[in-house]
């Protein structure tokens, strides 16, 4: 199917480097509270991209649940490909696809995990079927059928049926801690706007790149 023809015009204001905060997180923030103000669907989602020692890139979205001066915070399951490939690798990309705005983010750094304190934070506050899934999944394993799983639901609910539901061993926090961040704006004829942040010590250089 030849979709070679599948084009729009990207009109927005454009980005000017004045108008750009001097700390790619508040500038983050800036478009983050944009974005969830559109009404983008799942603003906080966004494309993970790993590599394992075998250097076969791997992509899939996952949900951005925090993000400071320290990094941007993900949660999954340790056995999780792409937990095992960051072990081999503790290097990751983001990326925050906002099209309705003309929009996207792009984020490169080290990886590390979270404390178990804030991983245990977050598990506390997610729906008790959301911690109970935690608890069933052992992520990216194969498995024979659908029925098995929801056997195994149901064998957690029993166990767990009273109190609070622990949180799992195999399972916490990941932190993407920032070396370069670009921020990209559509413009018409696909002159795009984009400036990159890139880490220097304890300050960021920032520059335009061309389209």
């Amino acid at each position: 199917m030849d979709i070679g023809d599948m084009r729009r015009d990207f009109e927005s204001e454009g980005l000017d480097r004045d108008a750009l905060n001097n700390n790619p997180v508040q500038q983050f923030q800036h478009w983050f509270e944009d974005a969830r103000n559109a009404g983008i669907l799942e603003p906080n989602a966004m494309s993970l991209a790993t590599t394992g020692s075998d250097g076969m890139p791997d992509l899939r979205t996952v949900l951005l649940k925090y993000f400071d001066e320290h990094g941007f915070v993900f949660y999954t399951n340790y056995g999780s490909r792409k937990a095992l490939e960051m072990e081999e690798n503790p290097r990751a990309a983001l990326l925050f696809p906002w099209i309705g705005l003309n929009r996207q983010v792009r984020i490169q750094g080290a990886v590390e995990k979270v404390s178990k304190a804030e991983s245990l934070r977050y598990f506390a506050s997610r729906p008790r079927g959301s911690q109970i899934g935690a608890w069933v999944s052992e992520q990216s394993k194969a498995i024979t059928s659908r029925g098995l799983l929801e056997q195994k639901v149901a064998e957690i609910k029993r166990k767990f049926s009273e109190g609070d539901i622990p949180l799992p061993s195999f399972w916490g926090g990941y932190r993407v801690v920032p070396e370069r961040i670009e921020f990209w704006q559509g413009r018409p004829s696909r002159l795009h706007d984009r400036f990159e942040y890139v880490r220097d010590g304890d300050d960021w250089l920032i520059q335009r790149l061309q389209p």
